[in-house]
């Protein structure tokens, strides 16, 4: 089959690679008909690249149709059309059943202290065979996919495996009352969707991004939007009676931009061996804390934080006496999918398309074109905003 392929910094090609095959009684073999690019794959475009291997199949959000069927399945049939949570989560230890499925206790990668693995996401996280391909083995299929039986548009569906359940988290995360304040930092795909689940639930939503094509996205939904300027921390007060936001969610993560010495040694980073880098990363890692830093001059006193973008540094110097002195609250992590798709699954059937699903995405490329795309996205070339890959 093909599939795209890491094989090295700012490097990915589609190959010829071997099909999957059942391994385990409780896994299936599905053959992707959608899968998207995700800002976390831009990570191990340009930043975890030492954590890969060459030839590591990439890819996190991806649906399709059941091929083959382990002898321990009891409730996916060949033909089924499911879309695939990008957490592998058994769905019976301690940690699922508390509905932190991100912490798998049966899948967790202990060697790297990491939690449940993930598809396509380095050794970090399993080293597990992603879903940029023409085919996928996916393990628990009897707690995992979603099985899908409605009518809605292929892409709504697809929104549940990654981006849709993690702004949906994002929203819980950050506890604000109806009528309530919030401004989301980063106006990509999952930015995007955290400001409409926001202004679904009767929250005022800011939305601050240097990237005016993202904002007049933003802004066609009901989003007041600022630029990424010296004004937004005023702004922002001006337009909250001078206090600041109830929530800041910062959906932008470790690649922030206002960050250059970070930047640099990312750089630095990515011409050394793997063997080298790797260390590196684990003992001295650094993010680009530039969102970070916002969110938390940004939010009002007793305000919380949540944080839906990916950090992986070590060493990231916090501002503890502010956040302290602010008494400010902090959530975060990987999102828990399985935990909300019950919730989601009716918003993205329902034919009013109350989160605007069906105008998220900007680009829909096969697969032989997916290096452009990884190229197109990680440099938000021709108003790209998410990118769908058809096998």
């Amino acid at each position: 089959m093909r599939a795209v392929t890491w094989q090295g910094r700012r490097k990915i090609t589609v190959a010829g690679v071997p099909d999957p095959v059942l391994k385990d009684p409780g896994d299936v073999i599905i053959s992707v008909t959608a899968t998207g690019i995700c800002g976390s794959d831009l990570h191990l475009y340009e930043v975890l690249g030492p954590y890969l291997t060459p030839g590591d199949i990439l890819g996190h959000e991806p649906m399709g149709v059941v091929e083959e069927v382990g002898a321990g399945v009891t409730k996916l049939e060949v033909g089924d059309r499911v879309v695939v949570p990008f957490t592998i989560a058994c769905g019976s230890c301690w940690m699922c059943r508390q509905g932190l499925q991100s912490q798998c206790e049966t899948t967790q990668v202990r060697e790297y202290g990491c939690g449940a693995a993930l598809f396509g996401y380095s050794k970090l996280y399993g080293s597990v065979p992603g879903g940029q391909a023409e085919r996928l083995r996916v393990p628990y299929a009897d707690y995992g996919p979603i099985r899908i039986d409605g009518s809605a548009p292929d892409d709504h569906y697809l929104f549940l495996s990654d981006i849709l359940p993690t702004a949906w988290q994002a929203v819980e995360y950050a506890d604000v009352d109806r009528g309530g304040s919030v401004a989301v930092l980063g106006l990509g795909p999952v930015g995007q969707l955290i400001t409409r689940i926001a202004n679904h639930r009767g929250l005022q939503v800011f939305g601050v991004d240097p990237v005016p094509e993202r904002r007049v996205i933003a802004d066609r939904h009901g989003v007041g939007t600022l630029d990424l300027s010296k004004s937004v921390l005023d702004e922002l007060r001006d337009r909250t009676e001078g206090r600041g936001p109830d929530a800041v969610i910062d959906a932008v993560g470790m690649e922030a931009h206002g960050s250059p010495v970070v930047k640099a040694a990312h750089d630095a980073l990515g011409l050394l061996p793997g063997r080298l880098a790797e260390p590196l990363l684990d003992r001295a890692g650094l993010d680009r804390t530039a969102a970070l830093r916002l969110a938390i001059r940004a939010v009002r006193r007793g305000g919380t934080l949540s944080l839906a973008g990916v950090y992986g540094g070590e060493i990231d110097p916090l501002p503890m006496r502010e956040l302290f002195d602010k008494q400010v609250q902090i959530r975060m992590g990987q999102c828990n999918v399985r935990r909300w798709t019950d919730t989601l699954l009716p918003l993205a059937e329902d034919p009013a398309d109350p989160l605007s699903l069906s105008s998220l995405v900007t680009h829909r490329l096969p697969l032989d074109e997916a290096p452009a795309g990884y190229e197109m996205f990680q440099r938000k070339d021709d108003g790209c905003l998410k990118i769908i890959l058809e096998p």
